[in-house]
């Protein structure tokens, strides 16, 4: 299974992230047959999304069917599968259409300021977690700047996918330009040219930048893209001068820019295909991030075969650690062994492994690594 046959891509470049510069989506289905399970997997994963969202609101929770928040990432999630939803003839372009206006101006009109309830955002940024009846602030959730930017992927992604002279696809694609162009992104470098995680109205920025190599890289190119408040092109220096101490590793194969959970791996690779492209970093080791995400998914293999922590199952068809709800946080001794295990937690090789593979990750990152994928993701 191919890159292009697993998932349409936009083919946004750093540098060129705002609606005119957009490369051009892929406009045609899917071509030859998927493994029939691969293709059962896409079609209940679509709808999740599509079940679970409101109409109205476009709202996607953050998890079903416990009662739940809404998750802004994973609105910019949903609106990246409706237009999937359509190439393969499960819902119609007017029904997508729909689904993503009422999703779009919902955000556009969303309240935006300065005080801790009663809005959604603020300087063009999103919370968090949003109540999935108000679409304001949950709770004391963080002003977040990296699912903002998860939110403006699928954003610009369905901007450019609905790119009629349709009336309802035009409001689309001038909401979307709205929204992004509102984020005011060096509001959010308090340290330099790194920018922050986040922000709470009660006590401020949190104390901690994007740095390392992860799902931050997206922040970063949306941040120096932006048509109205881009950031210098130093936030990408600055952004990879923490590769060496963070990240560079060959633990667990082939040499590559780790983060553990693969989550780090695939959100930035939803929207943009960084093959060929190369920053001076990059250059200098002799190969792409998109390379960079298939030895991820290596090392992640190789580390399930090695299975050093003798967990139950794990081997070269059963891998793939990431963000996900596990058992829960205690403590048990296992024939001898004390276990420690944990509820919600960002999992990955050596990092808080308690045994537990989220099942999504069971068909780890298909675009990279489409061999690897298929036998992985069967029950």
């Amino acid at each position: 299974m191919d890159r292009r046959r697993f998932l349409l891509t936009s083919c946004a470049a750093a540098g060129g992230l705002s609606l005119t510069g957009l490369g051009a989506c892929a406009s045609t289905g899917p071509t030859g047959a998927l493994d029939p399970e691969i293709a059962e997997l896409q079609e209940r994963t679509f709808r999740w999304f599509w079940d679970v969202t409101p109409h109205a609101t476009g709202l996607t929770p953050d998890r079903w069917p416990t009662p739940s928040f809404c998750s802004v990432a994973a609105v910019g999630s949903a609106l990246t599968v409706y237009p999937i939803g359509v190439e393969n003839g499960w819902i119609t372009r007017d029904q997508a259409r729909e689904r993503t206006l009422s999703t779009v101006r919902f955000f556009h009109d969303a309240p935006q300021g300065p005080q801790a309830t009663g809005v959604s955002g603020h300087k063009g940024f999103f919370y968090h977690f949003l109540d999935m009846q108000t679409g304001h602030r949950f709770g004391t959730t963080e002003l977040s700047t990296v699912d903002t930017a998860l939110l403006l992927g699928g954003m610009l992604f369905a901007a450019r996918y609905f790119d009629g002279e349709h009336a309802d696809e035009v409001e689309i694609r001038r909401l979307v330009e709205a929204v992004y162009a509102r984020v005011e992104w060096p509001w959010a470098q308090v340290r330099g040219h790194k920018i922050s995680m986040g922000w709470h109205p009660e006590t401020g920025f949190i104390p901690h930048d994007w740095d390392g190599y992860n799902e931050g890289m997206l922040v970063i190119l949306l941040a120096m893209a932006s048509p109205t408040h881009p950031v210098d092109p130093a936030a990408w220096a600055a952004w990879c001068s923490t590769y060496d101490t963070l990240s560079w590793t060959d633990r667990w194969g082939q040499p590559y820019l780790h983060f553990a959970p693969l989550f780090g791996h695939q959100y930035s690779h939803m929207w943009v295909d960084f093959r060929g492209i190369l920053d001076p970093y990059m250059r200098d080791k002799g190969f792409d991030y998109f390379e960079n995400s298939r030895r991820a998914a290596y090392a992640q293999q190789a580390y399930a075969r090695a299975n050093t922590g003798n967990w139950t199952g794990y081997s070269d068809q059963v891998w793939g650690l990431t963000a996900c709800d596990g058992p829960g946080d205690f403590v048990l001794d296992i024939a001898g062994r004390e276990r420690e295990f944990f509820s919600y937690s960002a999992r990955g090789p050596g990092e808080r492994d308690d045994g537990t593979i989220a099942r999504p990750r069971r068909r780890p990152p298909s675009p990279s690594r489409p061999r690897l994928s298929s036998p992985a993701s069967r029950p």
